[in-house]
């Protein structure tokens, strides 16, 4: 699930990335699309990271149960959560170095 909204995110950067190096293009044009580029990017990022703090949780609440000695939690499954928030945060850690990287280009750019 998170891997997915991931994918949106890259996509969503690169399409910006894209329609930021089209030459000839209109300042206005750009202007127009920023807003609305802007709020579904912040709220598609926003809601890539919640999912990733929910993967966390569910993994910690199966961890907490599991040594509780809830028997309806099995190892296994505390395993392949464990698993899932790590992959999960690791994609969001990437993401956001790959973010950190095209700001600092694009703060060094010259106008």
């Amino acid at each position: 699930m998170s891997e997915i909204q991931i994918q949106q995110v890259l996509a969503q950067m690169r399409a910006l990335a894209q329609s930021g190096r089209v030459e000839g293009a209109a300042p206005a044009a750009a202007t127009a699309q920023t807003p609305d580029a802007g709020a579904e990017f912040a709220a598609t990022l926003r809601d890539a990271i919640r999912g990733v703090n929910q993967l966390q949780q569910e993994s910690s609440n199966l961890q907490t149960r599991f040594e509780l000695g809830d028997k309806t939690v099995s190892l296994p499954q505390i395993m392949v959560a464990m698993n899932k928030s790590s992959v999960a945060f690791e994609a969001t850690m990437q993401v956001r170095n790959r973010l950190l990287a095209a700001y600092q280009e694009v703060m060094s750019m010259q106008v």
